[in-house]
Order: C-alpha cells, then sequence, then structure tokens
C-alpha cells in the first residue's frame, strides 16, 4: 500500500514539473503545491423515483482544485454547477402537466485519491475515485395542460446530499461517474473534464 501511494506520488508530482517547465519559471525547492481549474460538461440520468418524472438531464460544472506533497495522491476539492433536468414523455401521457423541467445548481466539496498509473509509456491514464457533500438549489416548473383545470406553479427547494464517483484520469483530462444522492433526486452522471494549472509552487 505504501509503495502504490509512493509510485502515484511520484508521477504527479512529475506532472507538475512538467507544468513548471511550462508555465513558470522558477526552480524546484524541494516542496510542492498546486492549484488547479477543471470545466466539465456531461449527461445526467435520473435512478429510483426520480426517474418516474425524468429520464435525462445534462450539467456542466467549474471546479477547483489543490492538493501539496502532504496530501497527495489526495486532491482537495469545490465545485459549482448548473443541471437541467426534463419531463419524460411516459410522465406526460399518464398526468395532466404539459412542461415540467427542473433547474439546479449544485455545489460539493470533497477530497479525490489518484490510484497508481495503469498505463504508463504512452499514456499517463491513473484510476481515480471521489466523495463530496452536496449542497442544491433548484426552482421546478410546473404547467398543467389548459383543460386540467389546474394552476401553473413553480418551486424551489434547498437540499442537502452527497456524490460518490470513480473514472479514469489523464490528470489534465478525465472521465468520471458518479451517484449524486438528495432527498427527491437521485441521478447518475457522466461527466468529461478538462484540467488547466493555475499556480503550482515549489
Amino acid at each position: 500500500m505504501i509503495k502504490t501511494v509512493t509510485t502515484t506520488k511520484y508521477f504527479l508530482i512529475l506532472i507538475f514539473l512538467f507544468q513548471l517547465s511550462i508555465y513558470a519559471e522558477q526552480p524546484p525547492s524541494g516542496s510542492v503545491s498546486g492549484l488547479f481549474m477543471s470545466f466539465g460538461v456531461g449527461p445526467r440520468f435520473p435512478v429510483a423515483e426520480f426517474s418516474n418524472t425524468s429520464n435525462f438531464g445534462y450539467g456542466a460544472d467549474l471546479e477547483l482544485s489543490y492538493t501539496d506533497n502532504e496530501f497527495l495522491p489526495v486532491f482537495l476539492y469545490a465545485k459549482i454547477g448548473f443541471e437541467q433536468f426534463l419531463g419524460s414523455q411516459s410522465f406526460y401521457k399518464g398526468s395532466d402537466y404539459s412542461n415540467y423541467h427542473i433547474n439546479a445548481i449544485p455545489v460539493n466539496i470533497g477530497a479525490r485519491y489518484y490510484f497508481s498509473p495503469l498505463l504508463e509509456n504512452i499514456i499517463l491514464l491513473m484510476p481515480i475515485a471521489q466523495i463530496s457533500a452536496t449542497y442544491c438549489y433548484s426552482h421546478t416548473l410546473n404547467e398543467f395542460d389548459k383543460n386540467s383545470g389546474k394552476n401553473n406553479f413553480s418551486e424551489d427547494k434547498q437540499e442537502f446530499g452527497f456524490s460518490a464517483g470513480a473514472g479514469f484520469s489523464m490528470f489534465m483530462m478525465e472521465l468520471v461517474a458518479s451517484y449524486n444522492y438528495l432527498p427527491e433526486k437521485q441521478f447518475v452522471s457522466l461527466d468529461l473534464k478538462v484540467r488547466i494549472p493555475l499556480t503550482i509552487n515549489f
């Protein structure tokens, strides 16, 4: 286990050194830390009871992550996103709804672990696992058929939950699948992320 962590830390520091050669001019001084920004986008797939009203959504997020030689191979991160879920055709057919959709703004704070590389020669490919706490503000629009006799209305909600995921990383690019739990919304997300360094200190 110690050897695995050391190997992963070694490759992550090599990535830092490579980035330093591009974005900085100062030579390493022994310690290393980095602040990174990433942008992700991908589909959302409702599950459990949430899939009764919606069967598809999409989302995007902006993330800041930090690590140093004490935390490696763990990265701490915070991200904010935008997600939209659309009503399913089966839900419309079995109800008086004419339009149903949810706009959500989730905020996550969590940690990501980078395992030892699966590939090292041609490309660097590392398995990753992550977990985070979630706060989500959502706005739901409920519109009904004119002949239903029901009044349209909207709902604003705040929920707390969690997210857990896994995927593969080339560090500057990642593919991550996550299970996201909120009391009234459970879904699986698939995100393609692109990462750039903001600051790298040695």
